[in-house]
């Protein structure tokens, strides 16, 4: 079982966020730096069992919203995956 944990403790800004995503997930240094390319990747190329998140409760509050669209992206790669009989993953948010 493949496991990718994502620790974005201690995050001050949004481009730190994604920084640990790319190096987290291993993605190319092309890799956009938004929701939409997370998704883009995650579906090519994330080969993970389950993704687990840590740090979250650390962030400035402002970064609410960022981190639901986050967890939207999240669900939204995992529901493509399953309704296009791609690997499924899983997350788990934990702190």
């Amino acid at each position: 079982m493949k496991i990718i944990e994502l620790d974005i403790t201690g995050c001050k800004y949004l481009d730190e966020v994604h920084e640990k995503i790319r190096r987290a997930f291993n993605f190319p240094e092309w890799y956009g730096k938004n929701w939409d390319a997370l998704f883009d990747l995650l579906r090519s190329e994330c080969d993970a069992d389950k993704v687990i998140i840590k740090g979250e409760k650390t962030l400035p509050d402002d970064f609410a919203p960022q981190i639901d669209i986050m967890h939207k992206t999240f669900e939204l790669a995992i529901r493509f995956a399953k309704e296009s009989g791609l690997k499924e993953f899983k997350y788990e948010v934990i702190d």
